[in-house]
């Protein structure tokens, strides 16, 4: 028997309110279907779009936790929306796709995706990575704050634990909650310096087996954010065979 088909948009299944919701969006039906079946026997809700411009749509009108996003898609494609979305939300995307290069890979974490998946999947590692990006997202706001009044300053760089904020020389920066965890991890910890090994294990929670790539974009998004001069960078600073770190600077002591 088929699965029936629903509307792109429309919520159904068999999960329980207040349960998280996750946005499905693939052109091909069959597949956003089958995504959505194994999502909602899993407890979660889920919206479905078939093009990047319905799926932005869906997230102006509705309260998305996460997105499932794939690559070749008409009207609009994933990396073009991906980088629609990054522009005012943080919410977790894992992308879509049938190329498994790692260039393509590359390119879809710069656009701001927070996973990448490659197509044809094992449902129970997609079950684990929506999982995993959805605990790492909940959990945000529930990480001990330092002593005080848990706001870091450095040099014009600000980061405030209480409000998950970030700010240069007063302009707010919006940064993913992989990127803030990254970035909260450094300045938690001037002056130390942080291998990428480490950074991908205490961030992401997982062994860092092929991660260091991942670890690298995300630095390079965040200087791109942050910093004047992404190429000369003021405040992430990398410890060439190492790693990275952020320096403490005299002008500005840590609070």
């Amino acid at each position: 028997m088929k699965n029936k088909r629903y509307p792109a948009g429309d919520n159904h299944g068999g999960s329980s309110p207040g349960a998280p919701c996750v946005l499905i969006c693939d052109d091909d039906i069959e597949i956003a279907e089958a995504i959505s079946i194994y999502l909602q026997n899993e407890g979660y809700q889920t919206l479905q779009a078939h093009d990047g411009t319905q799926a932005l749509s869906i997230i102006e009108r509705s309260d998305v936790h996460l997105i499932i996003m794939d690559v070749m898609m008409p009207v609009m494609d994933g990396l073009r929306a991906t980088m629609e979305i990054r522009r005012e939300r943080n919410i977790p995307i894992i992308m879509l796709s049938a190329k498994s290069e790692d260039t393509d890979k590359i390119l879809g974490l710069n656009m701001g995706a927070d996973d990448y998946i490659t197509k044809p999947f094992n449902p129970l590692e997609l079950i684990a990575r929506v999982k995993s990006q959805l605990r790492r997202y909940t959990t945000l706001g529930s990480l001990p704050e330092p002593d005080g009044e848990g706001v870091f300053n450095i040099g014009g760089l600000t980061l405030d634990d209480r409000n998950k904020a970030v700010s240069v020389d007063g302009e707010d920066v919006h940064l993913t909650p992989l990127e803030y965890k990254i970035l909260q991890l450094l300045i938690h910890n001037p002056g130390r310096v942080f291998s990428i090994d480490e950074i991908y294990e205490r961030v992401w929670g997982e062994d860092s087996l092929g991660g260091g790539s991942t670890v690298t974009v995300h630095i390079r998004r965040i200087r791109e954010k942050i910093e004047i001069d992404p190429k000369n960078p003021k405040y992430i600073k990398v410890v060439w065979g190492i790693g990275y770190k952020i320096e403490r600077l005299d002008s500005a002591p840590l609070c």
